[in-house]
């Protein structure tokens, strides 16, 4: 007797078909299951069995093989005990399938019959939409089902149930959550406002071009600026997601483990604020089978690495690949699996070991030895790819207790949209979304600069010392300062701002 049901794998965020085949033959009892299964899947045995009596049903005492093909491919998880309990429950007759119906099963079994959730399932269905209709689900993982257009979802909880519906005892009812509800909730709700921040205008104002045009930013101060308190409120003045990229986004995170099952899809911009003790494997993504690391989790969202210098270095130069090609490719001895990085990269960081380098209230203890050892744990490559140098000062007493009311998130994020609106016309047809994915061949093109506007530049270059790359994060920049105007062109003062955003990188590493 042999019965074959369909299920689905995953390797990295992507996901695979995987044929289960059943056959249940005369001869001593045993339970084999073969295809490269890992020891997730080999101890899916007890649960089926245990979960196949106790509901009431038949499990056959004889000789039973299951067979996962591909048989070159390594299998993990939970996932395949529904799928193997349905297949020898097919091939010993006491379950039937309605005709023409060939459905994907997935789920985790208890010993009670109940049907778990599992991960994965998102990137799992996206693969697999183009061939199969029909999916099988526990009901807990059928929110983020629905989100893939073509396929029919049947969520159940339990096992008595789903055999009840197969056979036709009970209607077999399709999951009716909608794609058109979902995507009309809220995308952007968020608690913190820039509106708590007193006084930091021209941080806020970095901040808001750095969020206008997706640039990477650096913040240098004192201890109690307010930088982190300033990183935090970054997602509130960030384009929506749109739904593509909460899509992406929900795959990664389902993949990965992270995803809430009463959510169903990733609403919100990710905010990832590792700590300095991260690993490599950590921030870029790993494992024996590889995972998704925190850059990975940060996709359309933003990465904030506090206290930069503390990272170890290796871990940050990890960070030089992903910044320039917005993916990070893990290789391991299982095989090479590619994660979407792309996200703003916002760092802060004190100006010496003891922090009050620079500080008008407050005597700085380090030596300059000490300082040039503090700044030299961050390499030159990494600080050009920071399209934003930004010095936080102190805030005056004055300023803590008036009653001036800064910039709202509301307010700020209604002049993003504008310019970010600005740079998807502009860029339509070109693949990118924002002047920070900007090519040197496309900055040509969209940044003309004036003669006038080239001295400047020049002079810049002459006594900042500046790299050929900080040249072209001067020009997105200043671009993106000319969109926030609403300038076709960028004007002089556009471009003076832009550079103003790079007199850290010699203020402090030629101390």
């Amino acid at each position: 007797m042999l019965a074959k049901i369909k299920s689905a794998g995953l390797i990295g965020i992507n996901g695979y078909i995987i044929d289960i085949e059943a056959d249940i033959s005369n001869g001593l009892p045993v339970f084999d299951i073969v295809g490269l299964a890992d020891t997730a899947v080999k101890e899916s045995r007890e649960r089926v069995r245990t979960a196949i009596k106790n509901c009431g049903f038949d499990f056959p005492i004889k000789r039973i093989t299951i067979n996962m093909a591909p048989g070159d491919t390594r299998k993990e998880g939970s996932a395949y005990d529904l799928a193997i309990a349905i297949g020898i429950m097919k091939a010993t007759g006491q379950v039937s399938f309605p005709a023409g119906f060939h459905p994907i099963i997935l789920g985790e079994l208890s010993l009670d019959g109940s049907i778990r959730p599992i991960n994965g399932v998102l990137p799992m269905l996206l693969s697999a939409a183009d061939k199969e209709k029909d999916v099988i689900l526990p009901k807990e993982n059928a929110l983020e089902a629905c989100h893939v257009e073509g396929i029919n979802v049947y969520a159940f909880e339990h096992l008595s149930e789903l055999v009840s519906a197969l056979n036709g005892d009970t209607p077999m009812s399709k999951f009716n959550k909608t794609i058109k509800n979902m995507r009309s909730s809220s995308c952007n709700s968020v608690c913190d406002d820039y509106a708590d921040v007193k006084g930091q205008e021209a941080a806020k104002r970095a901040l808001k071009i750095a969020a206008a045009g997706g640039h990477n930013l650096l913040m240098i101060g004192s201890p109690g600026t307010g930088k982190t308190m300033l990183a935090r409120r970054l997602p509130s003045i960030l384009p929506d997601l749109t739904y593509e990229e909460a899509i992406e986004t929900t795959m990664i995170y389902s993949a990965a483990a992270l995803l809430d099952s009463k959510e169903g899809l990733i609403q919100k911009r990710p905010f990832r604020s590792p700590h300095h003790t991260i690993s490599n494997v950590a921030l870029v993504g790993g494992g024996r089978i590889p995972k998704p690391g925190e850059i990975s989790l940060a996709h359309n969202g933003v990465l904030y690495l506090d206290e930069l210098p503390e990272f170890r270095r290796d871990v940050l130069e990890v960070l030089r690949q992903p910044l320039e090609d917005g993916k990070i490719t893990v290789s391991r001895a299982y095989g090479s699996v590619v994660f979407p990085a792309k996200f703003m990269l916002i760092g802060s960081m004190n100006p010496c070991p003891c922090g009050y380098f620079g500080d008008q209230n407050h005597y700085c203890k380090c030596s300059p030895n000490q300082i040039m050892r503090y700044l030299d744990r961050l390499s030159g490559p990494l600080i050009d790819r920071f399209d934003i140098h930004l010095e936080v000062r102190p805030v005056s007493f004055d300023k803590l207790t008036g009653d001036y009311e800064g910039e709202t998130s509301a307010q700020m994020k209604k002049e993003v949209d504008k310019a970010r609106n600005i740079q998807l016309e502009r860029y339509k047809d070109k693949e990118i979304y924002c002047n920070a994915q900007l090519s040197p061949k496309q900055i040509k093109q969209y940044c003309r600069l004036t003669k006038s506007q080239k001295s400047i530049l020049k002079d810049a270059f002459s006594s900042l010392s500046l790299s050929a790359r900080a040249y072209d994060r001067i020009l997105r920049v200043a671009r993106t300062i000319a969109d926030l105007d609403g300038e076709v062109h960028i004007m002089d003062h556009h471009l003076a701002e832009a550079i103003q955003y790079r007199s850290l990188d010699r203020q402090y590493w030629n101390y």
